[in-house]
């Protein structure tokens, strides 16, 4: 079969059909028209109702669906051809290349600052302070069923071509796909209400106190325009910038970490041998709950679509999630690594002491300042760089991913200033409220972290769900579907961080709900929440679906008699 112009994302016409092809065939993908005995086996990779085959169906797709990145956007990745497989086995995966890893490496990293942000930052300080370095092997492996859940939202971009918004637009009715809009904006709302705010304190931190909470949220608010003068000079250059903000996270927290001098011995034991207790229990389900973060799921889909790769052909398709595979792992244990020196510095300070229960986000720096003082350059304020890194590099990939949740869900053809200004003004407004209200002390913005967090653990399933949902469906993912054995696995770990939440809910409630018209509303709440979750589950058509569907009807059968 001929092959273009050394695009491996495009396959041209033979020579007696050229008169067909669009002028404008650079800007869109043209496949060829072929009789079925000529087809071969690796164009039937997906379904071929998320190929088409039809020129003018193809365009007119491309002019009404929403699209994660446009096609002078994406990144070329090194022509498919050129690798030393031959040129039509399109099946086979070229052999490793550093060149190429190189070219891929980017979206992992962006999907990191979500396990970075300032909420992470003080369920990391407040697991030291008090559970000291018992919790460490929780945080280690939180973070590989969080790489786990984010490799399976890459294989559904990069198989599909397309982001997980869009494929529950498909997949649901409109009445489930408009509440998992909603839910998807509600956990966005919460996590950048406290992305915002631990810049605000950040900023706070670094003025000395010259500038106040309200007018550092304005100040972070303007990211946004940041953000959108950084889209226009390439998808490179934004990961180059996150880069940067992530080895300043880095080095500031490792700096920390020299300075306090954890026990080497106790860090050691504390990630190999698993311990809990009951005072530390609440700590423990943070930790975890932190990990994943229901925007990042669907933001990670759509990320890996800013390089080049033709969904048609097996091995590149392969080739991508390899490669994305090794990219996502090193940014979540460099990620890791940041949590463990947050964990430790506090364990170290501050396990064991009078204000272990009473620190949080706002009056850490103070603490880490008067406990450690000075040194070479104030502990405060190396504090204050990593924060601050960490909430402006959170608010800019939160409003990336607001970009992609409303534009996949409500196929939006809006431009991208427009739509990124939609969503940050969605997330800003209600944020500079909190602030204000809130800002009376540190006790009530402890408090308003805790509900958020409450917030974003309940929108963990609405995410879960329908990602093992699709990346489990032949319809969806053709051959690469995840197989039995995978699919339990998956399904396990959702399970195991969907109950964890549940635990985490549970508790909060039970202390916090008071009054008798409140507990009628949670208790009405709760029993709308949970059916939406059996709904979607009933959806999968997997086999806790199955499992689940013999209890309804033998719980059913029961009342009958």
């Amino acid at each position: 079969m001929g092959k273009g112009n050394g695009d491996s994302n495009y396959t041209m016409n033979p020579p007696e059909e050229q008169d067909h092809t669009p002028s404008n065939s650079s800007k869109v993908k043209v496949l060829e028209v072929q009789e079925p005995e000529q087809v071969d086996e690796s164009h039937r990779l997906l379904p071929s109702k998320l190929r088409s085959t039809d020129n003018s169906e193809k365009i007119e797709q491309e002019d009404v669906e929403e699209s994660a990145y446009e096609s002078q956007e994406k990144i070329l990745i090194l022509d498919f051809k050129l690798d030393s497989t031959s040129s039509t086995d399109f099946s086979s995966v070229p052999p490793f290349s550093f060149k190429k890893l190189w070219l891929f490496t980017g979206p992992g990293f962006l999907m990191s600052i979500a396990f970075l942000d300032p909420g992470n930052l003080e369920g990391d300080l407040q697991a030291g302070a008090i559970a000291g370095y018992s919790l460490l092997w929780l945080l280690m492996w939180a973070t590989v069923m969080g790489l786990l859940i984010q490799l399976l939202s890459v294989r559904v971009g990069v198989v599909t071509g397309r982001h997980l918004s869009e494929l529950c637009r498909e997949e649901y009715p409109d009445w489930a796909r408009l509440l998992l809009w909603f839910m998807a904006e509600l956990a966005l709302i919460g996590a950048d209400i406290q992305e915002v705010i631990g810049s605000a304190i950040a900023i706070k931190i670094l003025s000395r106190g010259v500038i106040p909470l309200w007018t550092g949220v304005l100040i972070t608010a303007s990211d946004c325009f940041m953000f959108l003068l950084l889209e226009n000079y390439g998808v490179r250059k934004l990961e180059a910038v996150f880069a940067v903000l992530i080895a300043t996270m880095g080095l500031s927290f490792a700096w920390m970490f020299a300075d306090t001098k954890p026990s080497g011995k106790e860090l050691l034991i504390g990630l190999l041998v698993p311990k809990i207790s009951s005072r530390t229990i609440r700590q423990a389900v943070g930790v975890v709950g932190c990990v994943i973060m229901p925007h990042n799921v669907f933001l990670h889909s759509a990320l890996v679509q800013s390089r080049k790769i033709d969904p048609d052909k097996k091995g590149e398709v392969q080739e991508a999630i390899n490669y994305y595979a090794i990219e996502s792992s090193v940014a979540l244990l460099v990620s890791f690594m940041i949590n463990l020196f947050v964990t430790t510095v506090f364990a170290k300070g501050f396990y064991g002491s009078k204000q272990a229960d009473s620190i949080g986000l706002v009056n850490a720096g103070q603490y880490l300042q008067e406990k450690y003082g000075g040194g070479l350059f104030p502990i405060l304020y190396i504090w204050g760089i990593g924060l601050l890194a960490a909430g402006q590099s959170s608010t800019i990939t939160g409003t990336y991913a607001g970009q992609f949740i409303m534009g996949g869900f409500l196929n939006l053809r809006l431009k991208k200033s427009l739509r990124a200004l939609i969503t940050r003004s969605c997330a800003i407004l209600p944020t500079i409220v909190v602030a204000l209200v809130f800002n009376k002390s540190e006790a009530s913005l402890d408090l308003l972290n805790e509900w958020l967090n409450v917030l974003q653990s309940m929108q963990i399933p609405f995410a879960l769900i329908p990602l093992l949902t699709l990346v489990s469906k032949e319809q969806v993912m053709g051959v690469f579907k995840i197989g039995p054995a995978f699919e339990r696995t998956a399904w396990t770990v959702a399970g195991l961080v969907i109950v964890i939440n549940g635990y985490l809910l549970l508790d909060f409630f039970l202390s916090e709900v008071n009054g008798l018209l409140f507990g009628f509303l949670v208790c009405a709440g709760t029993a709308a929440y949970v059916a939406f979750i059996v709904y979607l589950i009933s959806h999968s058509r997997s086999k806790l679906s199955n499992w689940l569907n013999q209890l309804i009807s033998k719980g059913n059968s029961y009342a009958g008699h």
